[in-house]
């Protein structure tokens, strides 16, 4: 059966508009139409009306300066007789030159700042999913009651998620297309990060928080390998530099929006006892927003024209590239130019094509099945070639660099703020109050107790109704004849204390609040359900502070690597960026305050986003169309396993040295850096 894409003529007198493409020659070896349209001698364009084409003159014509348009016809002549240097040139590599002249033809305008806002907002949602779960734990764990390890189970499991849908997203783009696979995966992100906002227990919380992170864990290697093809080699570099920063902007929302919304707890309902809705759900809610708005948006946007070209739909890659043609040069002020492409030659494709059974074969669910396990098939037919020949040094280099990067910066962003805590922790702790030997009778307490050590006291007939008690240790004491209520506790205990004839009322004093206690006659009465949220903890702006300047810490490395990515290459980028964090890293043994810990976090953050946009910039490039999603998928999900490893090795020496994680991070980065100087430059290289 003829292939249906091999030889398609768009007849002009048959009423089609676009013109006729075929195998006629052209320029730069793919099909031109030889003349504008006819038309009447007076029906000139109502754009060119009073302009005589002999009065255009290029400014810089006397000056000597060439036309940029010049330029670009000797860069491409310069590639045609490369490519008819290069005997034997397959048709992808005809396709690579081919696309390039089209996107230059087509421009950068109008079409490219739209999706760069709807990608934007997906690199966005990315960002914020980052710092969601950081930002809710404390109320979290109150509202939930979670122990240490829950708590941290929680906040590697996004990272978890991240990685398997980094992975499985990548790769299903390559298949089935950017765009939907985007489309999808945000949509998995939106709805379950909705329902995570709802569920009440911890075991239903973290399983849609796992699969919140699923869909977003698709957002970075689509967004950029969708945005790339649809830029011509010059801008390639910066725009993909300027797209970084949504990441940093999402950081930033993140931080404003619980700062705005989580301290205020009225902000929420509650259904009797076991439904509550507190502040932190309402942010989590929140934080959805940049997805749905990036998924709106997406409903607007075509699908890549070269994967539509890789995969031999050559009529709708046409359309689209027409219509990108279109809209930029109409937002120009020139509606009158015509897209003059009448042919690209579209690759053969044999193996990659889905098995399909017909509608009369079978059952739905068998025909899901087949079509699911090709597709299995064929994505891990598509990782495994990325260890070809021909691949195999290139991927083994971004491994490194991918790895050893997120390793540091990752572990660091645990390490910076869990740093800071300790510092006020301890700080907090030097202030602590000491009793000793104290005798309180018939006394009524109805203040709050906070910081204080109470050593071998007698409590008489004492009353403490309503009040809290936060970081309040009772060692070696009596109680007798005592009455508590309506008590609300933090980190207070009861060590090795005799408690007779005392009432607890509804309190969350629990018995695993006494420890090693004599409990003669003591009776516990309607203990409170469930956990409290603890609002002088929580109302902390410093956590939203050191968040907010990390990620505003940014911009200036953002901009720089933008103004830079093509004027020093990407590599140096890269190289430099790495080199200078380790050294970043070795001040932060002379930090012994919260200010110069921040200090340091937000110069480490200015410098390696420099290396994080020249990584993804070099990953996009070095890697061909048809494994281009599945690589970068294959790269981010090392990526998050770096970051599991990376965070939960430096949270465990908080406290304890910070020699360890400051050498692990220095040697990580400078192993990274050092492999990195040894990439190929992607500079001046046609997109693959």
């Amino acid at each position: 059966m003829a292939d249906p894409y091999q030889n398609n003529v768009y007849n002009q007198e048959g009423g089609d508009p676009y013109g006729t493409y075929g195998e006629g020659g052209g320029q730069g070896g793919y099909g031109y139409q030889g003349e504008s349209y006819p038309q009447e001698e007076d029906a000139a364009s109502d754009a060119t009306e009073g302009h005589d084409d002999e009065d255009q003159m290029y400014e810089g014509e006397y000056q000597g300066i060439p036309h940029p348009d010049e330029v670009k016809a000797a860069q491409r002549a310069a590639r045609a007789k490369a490519r008819q240097a290069q005997a034997g040139a397959t048709e992808l590599e005809e396709l690579a030159e081919q696309y390039e002249d089209i996107m230059e033809d087509c421009g950068h305008g109008r079409f490219q700042w739209t999706l760069f806002i709807v990608l934007g907002l997906a690199l966005m949602a990315d960002g914020v999913e980052c710092f969601v779960v950081g930002f809710v734990l404390p109320s979290a764990e109150k509202d939930m009651c979670l122990s240490n390890g829950e708590k941290g189970m929680l906040g590697l499991i996004v990272f978890l998620g991240m990685m398997v849908g980094a992975f499985i997203w990548g790769g299903m783009a390559d298949k089935l297309g950017r765009r939907k696979c985007l489309i999808w995966a945000l949509t998995v992100n939106c709805v379950f990060a909705f329902l995570s906002s709802f569920a009440q227990g911890y075991g239903f919380f973290l399983f849609f928080r796992l699969f919140s992170g699923i869909g977003i864990g698709g957002s970075v290697p689509i967004v950029y390998s969708y945005f790339s093809e649809f830029l011509q080699m010059d801008k390639r570099g910066e725009h993909l530099s300027w797209l970084c920063m949504f990441w940093m902007v999402g950081g930033i929302y993140a931080s404003f929006t619980a700062w705005g919304i989580i301290p205020r707890y009225g902000w929420g309902f509650s259904m009797g006892t076991e439904f509550q809705f507190h502040s932190w759900r309402v942010f989590v809610l929140v934080c959805a927003l940049p997805a749905i708005t990036s998924l709106v948006g997406l409903m607007f946007m075509p699908e890549s024209p070269r994967f539509l070209l890789e995969n031999a739909k050559h009529d709708e890659a046409w359309m689209i590239l027409k219509n990108v043609h279109d809209t930029n040069w109409r937002a120009k002020g020139q509606p009158e130019k015509v897209f003059q492409v009448t042919h690209i030659k579209a690759p053969k494709t044999n193996e990659d094509e889905f098995i399909e059974i017909q509608s009369a074969t079978g059952t739905a669910i068998q025909r899901w099945a087949v079509r699911t396990l090709t597709l299995c098939k064929l994505m891990l037919k598509n990782v495994a070639s990325l260890l070809g020949p021909e691949l195999r040094l290139s991927t083994l280099f971004m491994a490194i660099i991918w790895f050893t990067m997120a390793f540091s910066y990752y572990g660091l962003g645990v390490w910076f703020p869990d740093m800071i805590k300790y510092l006020q922790q301890e700080e907090y702790e030097s202030k602590v109050k000491v009793f000793h030997r104290e005798r309180v009778e018939r006394f009524h307490f109805n203040f709050s107790l906070e910081n204080q050590i109470h050593r071998e006291g007698e409590y008489i007939n004492d009353k403490f109704i309503n009040i809290e008690m936060k970081s309040v240790k009772f060692e070696d004491s009596l109680f007798e004849d005592c009455y508590f209520e309506d008590i609300k506790s933090t980190e207070t205990m009861f060590e090795n204390c005799t408690i007779r004839s005392t009432v607890f009322y509804n309190t969350d004093l629990y018995e695993e609040k006494f420890i090693d206690c004599k409990l003669e006659n003591t009776t516990f009465l309607h203990n409170k359900r469930g956990c409290h949220l603890d609002i002088g903890e929580e109302n902390d702006v410093l956590i939203y502070l050191v968040s907010f300047l990390g990620s505003l810490a940014v911009l200036p490395g953002n901009i720089i690597s933008a103004l830079f990515m093509e004027k020093i290459g990407r590599v140096k980028i890269i190289g430099l960026s790495m080199l200078i964090s380790a050294g970043c890293t070795f001040f932060l043994f002379l930090s012994f305050s919260q200010a110069a810990i921040i200090a340091w976090q937000c110069l480490f953050c200015g410098v390696s986003v420099a290396a994080w946009n020249g990584i993804e910039v070099i990953t996009v490039e070095l890697y061909p169309a048809s494994k281009r999603a599945t690589a970068f998928g294959v790269l981010n999900a090392l990526c998050k396993l770096a970051a599991i490893l990376g965070s939960s090795i430096f949270a465990s020496f908080v406290g304890v040295t910070k020699v360890v994680p400051i050498l692990l991070s220095c040697a990580a980065l400078v192993c990274g850096g050092l492999v990195a100087l040894k990439l190929p430059e992607t500079r001046e290289k046609i997109l693959q």
